[in-house]
């Protein structure tokens, strides 16, 4: 059979399908035979495993194909997908930036076996530039190959007896100069043969001593044709002078299997592990010990649960650390835990249900107790799963940031008070801010038991500042009791003395087992109506709970610098409380500094988790007995340091962060929720925020900018006369563009400063035609507002002056508006836009003069709204300051004594002189080049709705619009809104586009039926071949237009906000 279908074979039974080494790769076979690449994926997808780990394969020469074969039943063998001439020219480039080009040597015959060197028939031959030598040969594919039908193509495969081999040593190397090379792949191979032909290479193998290449021969393959299939000869025996494409396959060396390979994985997963869970487990102990411990109240029927809430720390830790192992968390090495700043909210309760039941019932007020723990959990595990499964996390962080600050101040205050009474032994209930309090602390006997665990904590902090490292925290609270017991040791002291005078925990609290708790969980003994009590309590510690992971899981994904979705975490904190809950214990959350610490110790995967969980698991199961050796002053030391962080956090890390409002609030706080408790401060920290909030946002500015209408016409391209006319009489149009929330806090500056507009002296000075107040930047007006706005409508309407509304939209804000009857009273007109409404107040002052002269030879059209108020210009002109001001502005622009003797001479002139006139006659003072241009122009009517042409459209010439109005819209941002020209008689369109070339900035539409004057490419070109001066002046004077008009343009965009 041909060389370029021989196949290699193995003694094992091993039979490969050939590669197809045609440049275009296998694809052309499935062209040929009428197939789809995913027709021959299967076929060619297992060997290409061969070939995933090569160095040519990172860099993307050799891509494998996604299979869609079972995997189970892959093929041992290896496939090279050859790319076209210009990929692999492309892929060079970019690895090595060496030019590169292609030649095709003269044809031979192709030599078959035993040959001693390549065969290179039709061979491609990629030449590096520089070395002039051959670099890679890929010979064609054989006749055989090319009319190969593809439904046998299959019957070359055969599942091998072994499925497997050793994917690192048949890795690709283009070095053969190794005393123990390594199996090559095929591709190494040939290049390495094919090397020692040229000059270079002959000498780096002479100098290497090792002129020859290693080469790679198998037994033969068997071959059976199937029934009805056309007999082929069995394959031609390879050897070491057979052909290297196809590709001879490498002796197969045998991997362990599957699941041998994912153990060892595991295994090696787990040892890089170990720093991680261990640093997470001492975290877990010292918190569990310091927390634990004050679950309950260290009072009355509470006194000897210490050891139980610290076995129900345990369990809420493992639950949560088992359901974000388990991918509920987007990050694999989350470390759940207690939530630790609901410990003062479980002392509210558990002291609320202690009153209500009465004394000397310990097992009721427990269980009930318990049941309010757990129902904590459950409430506040189906809220965090509401709040993710309808994707509302984000709503969470409208909460005033400072008011959570000033909480967790006030907990730290809680923390360093719960360290006293631990220290101290003092029970919760007979803590008070007197001066006995005081006193008491200061004592010999109790200042020596508190004293020095306040200073290991301080002393702990100094450290902290100085030097950062996760280990530090741990390390120093294992130094603690080891250096204790050293000292203990050294003195003779007795362990029972120690525990008497309070420097050991009882040994009573410690023989228990961890599911102590759990007996106390007798529904018969529930008080119902002590437990219904507690709501109010509960709902606060669910407002606390609820604000923590936004916060945390944020701030962690920036730490880690990981994508995650915080609404997927909710759900995940979700399903954790919920099972807490179920099972009997507290709530808990993601804790962003373990999991920071135990990521940076190399606990990124989720097995590090499971093996988290599993350790404290088996701590759990130890039991509470070593709680009784270790020192009080440690847990106390622990409890002064995380009240000390937060309180440093409240009151120290925000003094230049915050405003003074901000910090007060804080600081108030934290003083409700010492002297009184934690709901009156949440509750106190609401109140004292909203007052804030008013007082400050009454003291901003609800009006963002006044100014009068001649700083910002309307977008309407108007004659240059009429633009003139408008800039003088807008000055009795103002404009006060609001913004933010329009309330009570406000209304009042706006108020003030529109009744200053119309005081005595104001008006000599300026007086006013109309009011513009655009609220495009208004987020929400109240009641308060709307009717202030009333009032100064009355005041307005007394002396003429029209307020025009505009930019409110039919939303909240024009509803607003009109529940008051603002938008119903006389002289006020409503538009939504503010572009809308200057242009409608344009129109007014044009008609009003219009109305009122005869000057005007023409009539003139007017864009937009077609209703106006009557100015009655025509009556008592001369009599008040607003009339006299139109009239002397009209007749210094629109009917100016230069002007009236141009249309006399000209005015049987026929058009398009008088439309030429109109659009330049400002920049000309010669009329005779208007009327030498006037035969260029052609005639043009369209329809309203005529599309004269669209953005990007190629540009055909020039319009000046004679009658009619157009509308020109342009866009320039997919995200912004379009911004609209009108044009009337009198002015360019298309004009910059035009004599240009370049395509349309923008879509014309007629507004109305127009008359346009046309100057196309062809009559352009003509003007300026026959007279070329002409032309110039021509095109200085459209540069003057359009000047203009896009000053207006660019004026009415730059105020749009």
């Amino acid at each position: 059979m041909p060389p370029s279908l021989a196949s290699e074979g193995s003694s094992d039974g091993h039979t490969f399908v050939p590669l197809n080494e045609e440049t275009g790769t296998a694809h052309r076979i499935a062209r040929e035979q009428a197939a789809s690449p995913r027709d021959i994926q299967p076929l060619i997808a297992p060997a290409l495993r061969h070939f995933s780990g090569s160095p040519l394969s990172r860099a993307g020469l050799l891509n494998p194909i996604p299979s869609h074969a079972n995997s189970a039943s892959a093929v041992s063998g290896s496939f090279l997908v050859c790319h076209s001439q210009n990929e692999i020219r492309a892929r060079t480039v970019q690895l090595s930036s060496v030019p590169v080009t292609f030649s095709r040597p003269s044809s031979s015959p192709y030599a078959q076996p035993p040959t001693p060197r390549v065969p290179d028939t039709e061979a491609l031959v990629m030449h590096n530039v520089e070395a002039g030598t051959p670099a890679f040969i890929f010979p064609p594919p054989s006749e055989s190959v090319r009319s190969l039908p593809l439904e046998h193509a299959h019957e070359l495969v055969e599942t091998p007896t072994s499925s497997s081999f050793n994917l690192t040593e048949s890795t690709s190397t283009l070095d053969a100069r190794s005393s123990h090379p390594p199996p090559q792949s095929n591709l190494s191979i040939l290049m390495a043969r094919y090397s020692s032909r040229s000059p270079s290479h002959e000498r780096a193998g002479e100098e290497d001593g090792d002129p020859h290449t290693p080469l790679v021969s198998s037994p033969a393959p068997t071959y059976q044709p199937q029934q009805g299939q056309e007999y082929m000869p069995p394959p031609t025996p390879t050897t070491e002078r057979s052909p290297l494409l196809p590709l001879p396959f490498q002796a197969l060396h045998h991997t362990p299997h599957k699941w041998v390979a994912r153990a060892r994985s595991i295994m090696a997963e787990a040892v890089h592990a170990l720093p991680a869970v261990t640093l997470g487990l001492l975290l877990n102990i010292l918190d569990g010990i310091s927390y634990g411990m004050i679950i309950f109240p260290v009072t009355g029927e509470f006194m000897d649960l210490g050891t139980m809430g610290v076995s129900m720390f345990f369990v809420s830790t493992i639950i949560s650390q088992l359901v974000y192992s388990a991918g509920a968390s987007g990050f694999a090495g989350a470390n759940g835990s207690m939530m630790i700043e609901v410990v003062p909210f479980f002392h509210i309760m558990a002291t609320r249900i202690a009153q209500d039941i009465g004394e000397g019932k310990q097992r009721e007020i427990v269980a009930t107790t318990l049941v309010a723990f757990a129902f904590s959990s459950v409430l506040t595990g189906l809220t965090f799963f509401l709040l993710g499964f309808f994707r509302l996390g984000s709503l969470l962080g409208f909460f005033p940031r400072h008011i959570l600050v000033g909480c967790i101040g006030g907990v730290g205050v809680f923390l360093i008070i719960t360290g006293l009474n631990v220290a101290t032994r003092l029970q919760d209930d007979d803590f008070s801010l007197s001066p006995d309090m005081l006193l008491f602390f200061l004592r010999g006997h109790n200042l020596v038991l508190w004293a020095p665990a306040f200073a290991l904590a301080v002393l702990l902090r100094v450290i902290t500042s100085r030097w950062h490292h996760q280990l530090i925290l741990p390390t120093y609270f294992l130094i603690i009791p080891v250096v204790f017991y050293i000292v203990i040791l050294g003195a003779g002291f007795n362990l029972d003395m120690l525990r008497r005078d309070g420097w050991l925990f009882e040994v009573a609290r410690s023989e228990e087992k961890w599911y102590r708790f759990y007996t106390y969980f007798d529904f018969a003994k529930i008080g119902w109506g002590p437990l219904w009590a507690t709501l109010p309590t509960q709902f606060a510690l669910l407002f606390f709970n609820v604000l923590h992971p936004p916060l945390n899981v944020p701030a962690l994904a920036v730490s880690l610098d990981s994508d995650v979705d915080t609404n997927k975490e909710l759900i995940a904190h979700g399903y954790s409380n919920l099972i807490a809950g179920l099972i009997g214990t507290v709530p808990n959350y993601l804790v962003y500094v373990n999991t920071l610490l135990f990521y940076r110790v190399g606990g990124t995967t989720r097995l590090s988790g499971f093996m988290l969980a599993g350790a404290t698991l088996a701590v759990l199961f130890a039991g509470t007995g070593p709680i009784a050796y270790i020192p009080v002053m440690v847990v106390s030391s622990l409890i002064f340091v995380l009240g000390i962080d937060l309180v440093k956090e409240a009151l120290w890390d925000t003094r230049h962060r915050v405003s003074k409002p901000e910090y007060i609030t804080i600081a108030s706080i934290i003083v409700a929720m010492t002297v009184w408790d934690f709901v009156v401060g949440v509750l106190f920290g609401i109140v004292v925020s909203c007052l804030f909030f008013v007082v400050q946002n009454s003291q901003r500015r609800g009006i963002r900018v006044m100014h009068t209408g001649e700083m910002t016409l309307s977008t309407v391209r108007r004659p240059s006369a009429h633009r003139a006319y408008l800039r003088e009489v807008s000055q009795q149009t103002t404009v006060l563009h609001l913004q933010g929330f329009v309330f009570f806090g406000t209304i009042t500056r706006v108020e003030e400063t529109i009744r200053s507009l119309v005081t005595e002296s104001a008006w000599v000075r300026a007086p006013i035609r109309f009011l513009v107040l655009d609220f495009t930047l208004v987020l929400g007006v109240d009641l308060s507002a709307a009717e202030a706005f009333v009032r100064m409508q009355r005041l307005l309407s007394g002396l003429n002056v029209v307020l025009v509304i505009c930019g409110a939209g039919d939303g909240k804000i024009f509803r607003a508006l009109d529940s008051v009857g603002l938008l119903e009273l006389p002289d006020v007109e409503f538009f939504v836009t503010y572009n809308d409404a200057m242009e409608w107040t344009e129109n007014v002052y044009l008609r009003a003069w219009f109305e009122s002269s005869n000057v005007e030879t023409k009539p003139v059209v007017l864009p937009g709204r077609q209703d106006s108020v009557r100015l009655d210009l025509q009556e008592s002109l001369p009599h008040t300051p607003r009339r006299a001001q139109l009239r002397d502005a009209g007749w210094r622009t629109i009917a100016s004594g230069e002007n009236k003797k141009k249309r006399g001479a000209l005015a049987t002139v026929v058009e398009p002189f008088h439309t030429l006139e109109q659009a330049f006659s400002p920049y000309v003072a010669d009329s005779t080049i208007l009327e030498r241009l006037a035969p260029y122009f052609e005639r043009v009517t369209v329809p309203a709705g005529h599309v004269l042409w669209k953005q990007g459209d190629a540009a055909d010439g020039l319009y000046i619009i004679g009658a009619g109005v157009l509308r020109a819209t342009y866009s320039f941002a997919a995200h912004t809104d379009a911004i609209e020209e009108s044009m009337v008689p009198g002015t360019l369109a298309g004009e910059l586009s035009g004599l240009a070339g370049l395509p349309r900035n923008a879509t014309v539409v007629a507004e109305r039926a127009a008359v346009l004057w046309y100057l196309g490419e062809e009559a352009l070109g003509r003007l300026e071949v026959e007279n070329p001066e002409l032309a110039r002046t021509f095109t200085a004077l459209v540069l003057k237009a359009a000047k203009l008009d896009f000053d207006t343009l660019l004026s009415a965009l730059a105020t749009r906000q």
